[in-house]
């Protein structure tokens, strides 16, 4: 069963080249510190071994992994990456950390793994096999039979969470991308995601405004009155707990922060910037919207620094164990 917490999680280690097997591996190493749910790494058994000399075991069937993991990190193998630098990305490595976030989705999917958390890959490696996603998120949603459009970007963190509207999109697109109806589809997913993956029974949203000082009533700007107003008043005739459009520069100090489970933003860094500020090595990237649990750091490869142990594991820590409480919450809720 996807859902049932003793099955173990799928990480699958992203770019063989960049951090991704080293902050795997040392959250491995912590495990005990944080109470991680066991989980097993998908991927290339050398990377790891490229930047780290604890335990690793090779496994077979994930079946395997919960009785191997308190003595090492058991591993399923993909096809091997051919030579591997950290730090130095080359197209084979593309190939092993797309072969390995296909595998652990498919994995988590069919419910050998409880829940699936990925590493960062390069996007433009990537590109440049072929690969035609924005990301891993529209991937694994493809593979999960869900449309791109019906998913959410959650940013969570310790004390605040946060969803992007829009994502990937330059700030001049941003206004013309925005409309009603879009803003109250998010908002829905969001607040049916605390309800399932953070077991918050009664969601408190808040929404940003898009201009300064939410548009100050038309002086500054109408997407507030004509785009963002009007969708509150449909969420809340659906009875959602939802506040706004609110001034984006007084939302996310200590105290406004208290007053809401989690923030709409209306672009990328509107909702990021606040996230990194906050908790730069504990951000996670939760996908909602889809059947089975998904979380990432919320970080890049960081190929700059890649095999000089200098990689914080943080937010794969973080990552991992936000996917073993979903994971729990949504057994108990069924």
């Amino acid at each position: 069963m996807a859902d049932d917490p003793a099955t173990p999680l799928a990480v699958a280690l992203g770019d063989p080249a960049g951090i991704g097997p080293e902050i795997v591996a040392k959250a491995w190493a912590l495990r005990q510190v944080h109470r991680l749910p066991p989980f097993f790494a998908v991927g290339d058994c050398r990377a790891i071994r490229a930047v780290w000399d604890g335990p690793v075991m090779r496994i077979a069937d994930p079946s395997e992994a919960a009785g191997v993991f308190d003595e090492a990190l058991p591993v399923v193998q993909v096809e091997d990456a051919a030579d591997i630098v950290p730090g130095k990305p080359n197209m084979a490595g593309a190939r092993c950390s797309l072969d390995a976030l296909e595998l652990a989705a498919g994995l988590t999917r069919s419910g050998v793994a409880s829940g699936l958390v990925t590493a960062p890959v390069s996007k433009a490696q990537l590109y440049a096999i072929g690969f035609v996603h924005p990301g891993q998120t529209e991937f694994i949603a493809e593979r999960c039979g869900v449309a791109a459009d019906n998913v959410v970007m959650l940013l969570a963190g310790p004390t605040l969470r946060t969803v992007p509207i829009t994502t990937h999109l330059a700030v001049r697109d941003v206004p013309d991308a925005l409309s009603i109806e879009l803003i109250v589809a998010k908002a829905r997913v969001a607040e049916r995601g605390l309800v399932r993956n953070f077991g918050i029974l009664h969601p408190r949203l808040a929404i940003a405004g898009l201009n300064p000082h939410a548009g100050e009533e038309g002086a500054l700007g109408r997407e507030e009155i004509d785009l963002i107003a009007p969708a509150v008043e449909i969420l809340r005739d659906e009875g959602i707990d939802i506040v706004g459009p609110l001034a984006a520069d007084t939302m996310f100090h200590e105290r406004a922060r208290a007053q809401y489970d989690v923030a709409l933003c209306l672009y990328h860094d509107q909702a990021l910037i606040p996230i990194k500020t906050l908790h730069f090595d504990e951000g996670v990237n939760m996908t909602l919207g889809l059947p089975i649990v998904r979380t990432a750091p919320d970080h890049g490869t960081a190929f700059g620094i890649a095999g000089q142990n200098q990689a914080h594991p943080g937010a794969m820590i973080a990552a991992i164990a936000l996917a073993g409480k979903a994971v729990r919450y949504r057994a108990t809720s069924a």
